[in-house]
C-alpha cells in the first residue's frame, strides 16, 4: 500500500502541474488509506503539502504576472487568520468521541473522512461543469476590496483550517467572478492564497501533532516533483478535457470514502 501511496503522491503534483489544481484535495485520502495516518494529522500533512506544492506553483506564475498581490494580500488576510485560529484552538478541542445517534457513536474521525468526501463531491462537479472560458479578458483593479472578500476568505479559511485541503475550486470562481481576475491570474493568485492559508494553518498545528518529518519531507518531495512533470505534459495534452476527467475520478472517490465510512 505504501508503494502505491508514493505513486499517488507524485500524480498529485502531477495532476496540479497540467490542470492548476484539484490534485491537492487527493492528499488526505492517501494519507489515510495508503499510508494508515489518522484523519486529523492527515489533514495536518495535507495543509504542509499542499501549501509547498502551491508556493512553488506561485512563484512560477509570479515571474510570469499571473499573481494580483492586491488581489492575494486582501483575501489571504481574512481566510489566513481564519486558518491559523481554527487549526491552533478550534481542531485541538474536538473531542474524539463527539455524539452518539441510535447507538452509532459519530467520532472525530468519522466526521473528517465523510466532510472530507461530501467536499470532494463539491470539488468534483466544480471541475466537470467547469465554466473557465467565462471569465474578463482584463483585470478590474476597481473590484478588488477588502470588505467584498471578507466573509468568503473566512469561508475558505474554515473549509482549509477543518479538512487541510486548499479550496481551489471555491477561490478561482470567486476571484473570476467577485474580482473579475482573468482566468489565467486567478489560477496564480489562487495558488499564492492557497500557499499562505496552508502553510499558516500548518504553523498553527505545531504543537499539537508529532510530526514524521522525514515522510512528510518525502512525499512534499514527490508532490514537488510532480508539478515540473505535469507542467511538461500540459504543453502536450488538452487541459480542459483532463480536468472533467479527473472530476469524474474525485467523484467516484467521494463517493467511495462516504459509503466507506458510513458502512465500516
Amino acid at each position: 500500500m505504501e508503494l502505491l501511496g508514493y505513486i499517488a503522491s507524485a500524480l498529485i503534483g502531477i495532476s496540479l502541474g497540467l490542470i492548476g489544481g484539484g490534485g491537492s484535495i487527493l492528499t488526505v485520502p492517501v494519507m489515510v488509506y495508503l499510508f494508515g495516518v489518522s484523519p486529523l494529522l492527515a489533514t495536518s500533512y495535507s495543509l504542509f503539502i499542499v501549501g509547498s506544492t502551491s508556493l512553488i506553483g506561485s512563484v512560477n506564475n509570479f515571474r510570469k504576472g499571473l499573481v494580483s498581490l492586491k488581489a492575494a494580500l486582501f483575501f489571504g488576510a481574512a481566510s489566513v487568520i481564519t486558518v491559523f485560529a481554527t487549526r491552533k484552538f478550534l481542531v485541538p478541542i474536538i473531542p474524539r468521541e463527539i455524539t452518539t445517534i441510535g447507538g452509532f457513536t459519530i467520532t472525530e474521525s468519522f466526521l473528517t473522512m465523510v466532510l472530507f468526501g461530501l467536499l470532494m463531491l463539491v470539488a468534483s462537479i466544480s471541475m466537470i461543469r467547469d465554466k473557465s472560458g467565462a471569465g474578463p479578458e482584463k483585470e478590474c483593479s476597481d473590484c478588488i476590496k477588502f470588505f467584498k472578500l471578507l466573509g468568503y476568505g473566512i469561508s475558505i479559511g474554515l473549509v482549509t483550517g477543518l479538512l487541510g485541503a486548499g479550496g481551489g475550486f471555491l477561490l478561482i470562481p470567486a476571484l473570476v467572478f467577485l474580482i473579475k481576475l482573468p482566468m489565467k491570474k486567478a489560477v496564480g493568485t489562487s495558488l499564492a492564497i492557497i500557499a499562505m492559508n496552508s502553510l499558516f494553518g500548518f504553523a498553527g498545528d505545531l504543537g499539537h501533532f508529532t510530526i514524521n518529518w522525514t515522510f512528510l519531507l518525502t512525499i512534499t518531495g514527490i508532490a514537488v516533483a510532480g508539478i515540473f512533470v505535469g507542467g511538461l505534459l500540459s504543453k502536450k495534452i488538452p487541459g480542459e478535457k483532463l480536468k472533467k476527467g479527473f472530476g469524474w475520478f474525485v467523484l467516484v472517490m467521494g463517493i467511495y470514502i462516504i459509503f466507506r465510512e458510513i458502512s465500516g
